[in-house]
């Protein structure tokens, strides 16, 4: 009965917010409008919620205003229209609504729905921030920091950042621990730097997780401790980032702060290598050219310095013109090594660079002019294609 009785009591409420609508209340049209949003008291109907936010944002509803330019920014109950997204949001901003300024600066930022400006993105971050919008404190310090629409400045990037990193912000965290990090904009300081990395990382930041792993396995800003760094990289692998997961496999590779165990390190650097993570993907492709943790298979290690090579990888590159020089793993295809090694040598620098070209040489005297300008062309015509 009690619940019944709850139940009517909520009916009604909706009917008279429903009546309060229709009579024109700007304010009763919003909150319909989120019921329906959210399918309370009312079936959940993104367009039927647009509906009553155009009505609200029609008299001069802030909020009403802002939800209805989130509509067309995300097409959600209404078609994706950018600039009426940003029509809606700045009539929204016009009234100092900070969300409404925060996504106005971004569509600016981004030429999104308008020109891009940054001036004018940089206007709107600003107003926003003046409020206190984290994310718009951020924005606007990393706007600082790379010059856009204000001149260059470091430490105005890293005021601005350290406000939104004081309010709880993961990724304004991470950004000032690496400016602690480096000494960008503040006086270097690897103690500050771990302190960020782990606030950020005690919220789930996968990349702070990994970072705060590798300051205790060298011992910056922390004394170094295995166990820790393997804590932190564990629970970042753990929730799939790719960078933490071939951090555990090189640790299980070396034995630091876990038993060594070839096969679980190659079990960790391949779940990195699925997700298109380049180190993986040479490391793994190194496992099975020596049977390290696998068995020996030329065929897959070729396979695998392939999706190394064709994102850019240089030393994986040059591992693929050995291999189609000496037809281990791929068929002998001396014009294919001789390409893969120059576009290896174009990368490296020093020793690296020197192997690429001696080896390019040696190739190149099996190979007929023709051949060599065939093999030059398609180094001309390689791209990097970097995997989702």
């Amino acid at each position: 009965m009690a619940a019944l009785t709850t139940s009517i009591h909520a009916q009604r409420d909706v009917d008279a917010l429903r009546a309060q609508a229709e009579q024109g209340d700007a304010a009763a049209q919003f909150n319909l409008a989120r019921l329906y949003v959210t399918g309370t008291g009312v079936p959940q109907e993104d367009a039927e919620a647009a509906r009553w936010y155009r009505l609200a944002a029609a008299q001069g509803h802030a909020g009403a205003q802002h939800n209805l330019g989130l509509k067309y920014d995300t097409g959600i109950g209404v078609p994706e229209d950018d600039a009426e997204a940003v029509r809606w949001y700045r009539l929204a901003a016009d009234q100092g609504h900070w969300e409404a300024q925060f996504r106005l600066g971004r569509m600016y930022a981004n030429g999104t729905g308008a020109s891009q400006d940054d001036a004018a993105a940089v206007r709107w971050y600003r107003l926003a921030a003046d409020q206190g919008h984290a994310e718009a404190q951020f924005n606007l310090g990393q706007m600082y920091f790379n010059g856009r629409g204000v001149p260059e400045d470091r430490t105005g990037a890293a005021r601005w950042v350290r406000l939104a990193a004081a309010q709880g912000n993961a990724t304004a965290q991470v950004t000032l621990a690496s400016m602690y990090e480096t000494g960008s904009g503040v006086a270097r300081d690897q103690a500050l730097a771990a302190r960020w990395y782990r606030l950020a990382a005690v919220q789930g930041d996968a990349s702070a997780q990994v970072t705060l792993g590798y300051l205790y396995d060298d011992g910056r800003g922390v004394p170094e401790d295995d166990a820790e760094a393997v804590r932190w990289i564990r629970l970042a692998a753990d929730d799939g980032y790719p960078e933490a997961q071939f951090a555990l496999g090189n640790m299980y590779f070396d034995g630091r702060g876990l038993p060594q165990d070839p096969g679980e390190a190659v079990r960790w650097v391949r779940l990195a290598a699925d997700q298109g993570f380049v180190k993986a993907q040479f490391n793994l492709g190194l496992s099975y050219d020596t049977g390290t943790g696998v068995p020996q298979d030329s065929a897959e290690a070729a396979r695998w310095f392939r999706r190394a090579a064709d994102q850019g990888d240089a030393t994986a590159q040059q591992n693929l013109g050995v291999m189609y020089a000496n037809g281990e793993g791929v068929p002998r295809d001396v014009v294919a090594a001789h390409m893969w090694l120059g576009l290896a040598a174009a990368q490296a620098t020093g020793a690296a660079r020197a192997s690429a070209r001696q080896g390019q040489a040696m190739v190149a005297r099996q190979l007929t002019p023709t051949q060599i300008a065939e093999a030059e062309r398609r180094a001309r015509a390689w791209t990097p294609v970097p995997e989702p």
